[in-house]
């Protein structure tokens, strides 16, 4: 609900009472001695109302520009006020978008000043780089809710969408440049962590899960983005509160720029491009969903004429431009990431076909992973990674052989396949639940011969069983 003081002259006070009258509105009006004639019309209005309202009264000639507030408002009670509100919140007349220039005080309001807004980036990004190499979801989650980059985001989506080029400046600008010095800030801190002692320089960073997940961008990752950016329109349109929302869009940045931090840190290059380009993606999705959002909620610049396509193209040239440099950035890793999709889908319809056939079902399907190999990010060679459970002591050593080929037929093009095997034994007992007596780990790769660049022998198969190595050649 929303409480509007309206500043009036003489000359259109009965003007603004019978718009008022008609519109079903109870206000006061009181006389404002600073103002000789003037007086402040006070009325409260659903916020669905506020857009309406001020049309109406612009319609009619009435400037509310000169002086004007729009409070929040807990309750009201007047003679009309339950029917004014059944006509709007019941979406007889309006749909639930808030007035356009409140969509702009707010936007405003959610970007702080300079200083804090990197501040909390530097903190955000210490946290989450903490968080991925410890491996915990909790931390990473705490650096979500600190992360500032929300502001931003919808700062840039309403002024493209409204116009506003100082807005849209602001917005991109402080996201672009607060990513860069989360992505600097991570090298720093991540540096710091390895060399004081509290991570082993050996540590393979790519076995982390946190960590992993985050360095090959799919069509989840892409989701992620779309959803972030649309579910802050609707939060900012639509009077909900956006501390949620901008957990969801630090979700979609704060961690891969962390990510790619610890891989310049580990000097992985795999890891830094592959987490920097699911940061790219989520960025510009978050941007772009954002804005289509607000589009589709009905907000224009205040210049703009419906149905004047070429006039509207002209006076909002840059606002146009843009959207379609955004959609430029965007689509050169997402040729990669339609790649990594469609080698992901294959691999999982590969190892399903494989599991189903007889001599293969006694295995049990773990999990399917698929991550770039190579350093060209346009599906060059790409790792499936295959972890299936198998009985104590069976063997399957053309397993990998036959994914491999399988894979390499349907998606035409090279891959290495690991698949991991995890031995179980089962207790003989006296028929109650099963025990997990002890796991062994199996490793058993193959490259498919248009990807391995060494030729002659190569291991076909390894073991690594309580301290001991053994590997087979061939």
């Amino acid at each position: 609900m929303r409480l509007i003081r309206l500043l009036v002259g003489a000359d259109d006070r009965e003007t603004v009472a019978g718009v008022l009258d008609e519109e079903g509105i109870d206000f006061v009006v009181t006389d404002e001695e600073s103002h000789e004639g003037a007086t402040v019309v006070e009325f409260p209005l659903p916020v669905q109302a506020v857009d309406a309202v001020f049309e109406a009264l612009d319609e009619a000639g009435v400037d509310a520009e000169t002086y004007s507030v729009v409070a929040n408002a807990e309750t009201a009670t007047t003679d009309r006020f339950d029917e004014l509100e059944a006509r709007y919140v019941e979406g007889t007349e309006e749909s639930d978008s808030v007035a356009g220039e409140e969509v702009r005080t707010k936007a405003r309001s959610l970007l702080p000043d300079a200083r804090t807004y990197y501040a909390m980036t530097v903190l955000s990004v210490v946290v989450a780089t903490a968080g991925l190499l410890l491996d915990s979801p909790a931390v990473v989650i705490g650096a979500m809710a600190i992360a500032p980059q929300v502001g931003a985001a919808i700062t840039a989506c309403v002024g493209t969408v409204v116009g506003e080029r100082g807005m849209r400046r602001d917005g991109v600008r402080s996201l672009v440049l607060g990513l860069v010095m989360a992505v600097v800030g991570a090298v720093v801190f991540g540096w710091l962590f390895r060399n004081a002692g509290f991570f082993a320089p050996a540590l393979d960073v790519t076995t982390v899960e946190q960590i992993s997940t985050r360095i090959s961008p799919g069509l989840l990752s892409l989701l992620l983005g779309l959803c972030a950016g649309s579910a802050a329109a609707f939060g900012v349109a639509t009077d909900l509160p956006l501390s949620l929302v901008g957990v969801a869009i630090a979700a979609a940045v704060v961690p891969a720029a962390a990510a790619v931090g610890i891989g310049v840190v580990w000097g992985l290059p795999l890891v830094a491009l592959g987490a920097a380009v699911l940061l790219v993606i989520n960025t510009t999705t978050i941007l772009l969903s954002g804005t289509a959002t607000l589009w589709y909620l009905g907000y224009r610049p205040d210049d703009w004429e419906p149905g004047s396509h070429r006039r509207n193209l002209t006076r909002h040239a840059r606002t146009l431009a843009v959207v379609v440099a955004l959609l430029l950035v965007f689509s050169a890793p997402a040729v990669a990431m339609v790649d990594h999709v469609r080698l992901e889908n294959t691999a999982n319809g590969v190892v399903q076909d494989t599991l189903e056939r007889p001599e293969y079902r006694e295995l049990t399907l773990v999990s399917v992973q698929t991550e770039f190999t190579d350093l060209g990010l346009l599906g060059v060679t790409q790792e499936i990674t295959v972890t299936v459970a198998r009985p104590d002591g069976w063997a399957y050593p053309r397993f990998a052989t036959t994914i491999d080929e399988e894979v390499t037929v349907r998606a035409d093009q090279p891959v290495v396949v690991t698949v991991e095997f995890v031995d179980q034994q089962v207790s003989e007992g006296d028929g109650q639940a099963a025990r997990l007596d002890r796991q062994r780990y199996w490793s058993q790769t193959r490259r498919s011969p248009s990807s391995n660049p060494i030729s002659g022998s190569h291991p076909v198969a390894s073991c690594i069983f309580e301290g001991s190595a053994i590997v087979w050649w061939t």
